[in-house]
């Protein structure tokens, strides 16, 4: 049986990928073309795991929400194993592995990112109150890139991607979800779509998934198109913007630690 998962997809493969979120087509058997439409600006919505659904704990304290919309997203990987368990159990699994960690371990409110993707192509939501806060068109703040969090949405894919590339489903999954936050908040892809170590000295997202990200905003680009989106009503970023650190030599090597997620501009843990 053929592995539909394989990692490292080509730029046909993203760009089959990014009519999925556009609603106009069915990505490799992953999805159902449609969902629910962003009345800001018509792209589709990805199918959504609630944290209900994967069995959330409440946050620790009050989710700071911001009027303001955010100017930048932010990709990520979560620094673990690239797992094969594709299943929608693992994904909840991971969901929950993450918010422990981060609350646990890292004494954050909650979890620190506000959407989460499974190498099974799996979107979930992160941070409490992520799904209405975009689809609101305002911001939940977050904990995932460090004195930049107030202005960035942050996205955790499943795996390590320094050698390899992601599966085609996280991929897929990942331009969908690119394009959703994209046409919520009036943004223009090639200039809002970041990786962390565009703000801070890191290595995350992994060297390959980062070199990936030219790709995938053509791909988030093109699928955008098919909604009525005028270029000039998208925003430009607005504020402090990436700096772009080197990436350090000496990060530590440990499940998800992908650098630096909370700084003393921070106001929200």
């Amino acid at each position: 049986m053929t592995n539909t998962h394989r990692s490292g997809p080509d730029r046909r493969t993203i760009l089959r990928g990014a009519a999925l979120a556009s609603g106009a087509a069915v990505l490799g058997g992953a999805f159902a073309a449609g969902g629910a439409a962003s009345a800001s600006a018509g792209v589709a919505e990805p199918p959504l795991h609630t944290r209900a659904d994967w069995g959330a704990r409440s946050p620790a304290g009050r989710i700071q929400i911001l009027s303001t919309p955010p100017s930048y997203i932010v990709v990520h990987h979560t620094a673990t194993a690239n797992s094969t368990d594709y299943s929608l159990g693992h994904a909840y699994a991971l969901s929950r592995a993450i918010q422990n960690y981060h609350m646990d371990s890292n004494g954050w409110l909650d979890t620190g990112q506000q959407l989460t993707i499974s190498r099974g192509g799996h979107i979930m939501e992160g941070r409490d109150r992520s799904f209405a806060a975009i689809r609101g068109g305002s911001h939940a703040v977050g904990a995932h890139v460090a004195n930049n969090n107030s202005t960035c949405v942050g996205i955790e894919n499943e795996g390590l991607y320094m050698d390899v590339g992601p599966t085609k489903a996280l991929t897929d999954a990942l331009v969908a979800t690119l394009a959703w936050l994209c046409g919520a908040y009036r943004l223009d892809p090639h200039r809002a779509i970041l990786g962390h170590r565009d703000f801070n000295a890191t290595a995350c997202p992994g060297d390959v998934l980062y070199a990936q990200l030219p790709g995938l905003r053509d791909a988030v680009a093109e699928a955008m198109l098919a909604p009525v989106l005028e270029l000039a009503a998208r925003r430009a970023p607005a504020g402090d913007g990436p700096t772009y650190p080197a990436v350090p030599e000496d990060e530590p090597d440990r499940v998800f630690h992908h650098g630096p997620a909370r700084g003393p501009d921070d106001f929200t843990r």
